[in-house]
């Protein structure tokens, strides 16, 4: 596959930054092995990091962390650099074993994730400045939208809503080869062509992506021979599998006599992974509410000033439907919840949320408390009673939950979370069924790297304060 230059570029900054930070753990190494012993590692030998680092960089090559497809987006790109990092320490520390040689466990215990820590840094570093490119509009693969109109609509929507992905769609080819209504275009992207027309488009414009949706007349015979004609191409073939935003692990490919089958497996919410989850649900509780702790004793004192008492408490409800109080600082006055009843007809929200976004109950110092999210701080205490999570759906009210169908019932399968999905997408800007889809989409694939992409991007969601309200 030819790359772009810009694409060349990345790849090439990552691996340099890559190089640098098993350089910098390898001179670690050196300074700390002047004085030999290392309380709790034992003895650091220098040139152990020679190899050390060479077994980072070809683990790092062998789990394909440097595969253009996963860097700058998503969170596959940080397991891969974990698997990588994981292999490197288990791989030295058999070595060692092997030889009977100490010197390994300083670089399997300390130096070499101090290499992974640093790596991760830095592609952050990079995911930062492509995403300000992209902003401008650079950096962005073409993408030639293919199915019927109705499905390409919704795939151009869905892309120019992933800014970060750099995806551009700059044509689309239908069944009829027109848009509706006498239109050339559908959203503002041309329509250059019919679905027989796919392969020559894709060569004539050049397109990076050709992105299958669902269409009257895709049979596999038909997609094998689109696969085969862009081949000779740099197009890549992306193709709806129409499995409702699952993806990830729970997706794997089953063979049955040569025939290649999608099998969707049940979500699993136990195993090292949840406890891990549960654990940094906890510790995280705890670090951050002795970081904030000043914070919070300062917003405590404004919100009894404003007048009522300082906490807000409401019944919610959380995983597996049982109910619990969730804490907040109260930003409304303190007869919020009858006064309701007379704002119902004014109601901005979707589906059973009530939302006004000049709501008359909502006090001035709650509406600063709003806006950068600090009315939501309380909620860690929620997290450390197990409660809640630091990320999971969004927390439902009883009067929700009755009204839920079954797609929505399960959000009720994981802890509701301090934030997540919805969170960063747009909170109260998002409609019902936008929030219950990021609900869904983050129980079927909910993984470790998920929850770690998430609470980062929770951080520029709060600074940039869209949908608080």
């Amino acid at each position: 596959m030819v790359k772009e230059r810009w694409e060349a570029y990345y790849v090439a900054a990552t691996i340099a930054s890559d190089t640098c930070a098993v350089s910098i753990s390898i001179l670690v190494g050196y300074v700390l092995g002047l004085g030999t012993h290392v309380p709790w590692l034992g003895d650091v030998t220098p040139g152990v990091g020679v190899v050390a680092g060479l077994l980072v960089l070809v683990f790092l090559y062998l789990c394909r962390a440097w595969d253009p497809r996963v860097l700058g987006q998503g969170s596959d790109e940080f397991s891969r650099l974990m698997r990588a990092i994981l292999s490197a320490a288990v791989a030295l520390g058999l070595l060692g074993l092997a030889g009977q040689a100490l010197a390994a466990r300083p670089w399997v215990f300390g130096l070499i994730p101090l290499a992974g820590v640093l790596a991760a840094l830095g592609r952050l570093l990079l995911r930062s400045q492509i995403r300000r490119l992209r902003a401008r509009g650079r950096c962005a693969l073409p993408v030639l939208a293919v199915g019927n109109v109705e499905s390409v609509g919704d795939l151009i929507e869905r892309i120019r809503r992933d800014e970060q992905r750099g995806w551009v769609v700059v044509g689309a080819c239908v069944p009829t080869g027109a848009a509706p209504d006498g239109s050339d275009s559908i959203d503002g992207v041309p329509v250059v062509g019919d679905l027989d027309a796919v392969a020559e488009v894709a060569r004539e414009g050049a397109h990076r992506i050709v992105a299958v949706c669902p269409a009257p007349g895709w049979s596999p015979a038909r997609l094998h021979q689109l696969a085969w004609n862009l081949e000779d191409l740099t197009a890549e073939l992306v193709v709806d599998p129409g499995l409702m935003d699952v993806a990830g692990p729970r997706l794997h490919v089953d063979p049955v006599d040569g025939l290649p089958l999608l099998r969707l497996t049940r979500p699993t919410f136990t195993g090292v992974a949840w406890i891990a989850k549960h654990v940094v649900d906890r510790f995280g509780a705890v670090l951050l509410l002795l970081a904030l702790a000043p914070l919070l004793v300062t917003v405590a004192v404004a919100v009894k000033l404003d007048g009522g008492p300082i906490l807000f408490k409401q019944t919610r409800v959380g995983r597996h439907g049982r109910e619990f109080t969730m804490f907040k600082f109260r930003s409304m006055v303190v007869d919020a919840e009858r006064r309701l009843a007379a704002l119902t007809a004014d109601n901005e929200g979707a589906g059973p949320l009530f939302k006004l976004r000049k709501d008359p109950r909502i006090t001035r110092v709650g509406g600063v408390l709003r806006r950068f999210s600090l009315d939501e701080l309380p909620q860690l205490f929620n997290v450390l009673n197990g409660t809640m999570s630091l990320v999971g759906p969004r927390p439902p009210l009883p009067v929700e939950v009755a009204s839920y169908g079954r797609a929505a019932q399960r959000r009720l399968l994981v802890r509701p979370g301090l934030t997540g999905l919805w969170q960063i997408s747009g909170r109260s800007d998002l409609t019902w069924e936008q929030s219950v889809r990021l609900d869904l989409r983050y129980v079927e694939n909910w993984n470790l790297a998920l929850d770690a992409r998430i609470l980062w991007k929770t951080l520029g969601a709060v600074i940039s304060r869209r949908g608080a309200y």
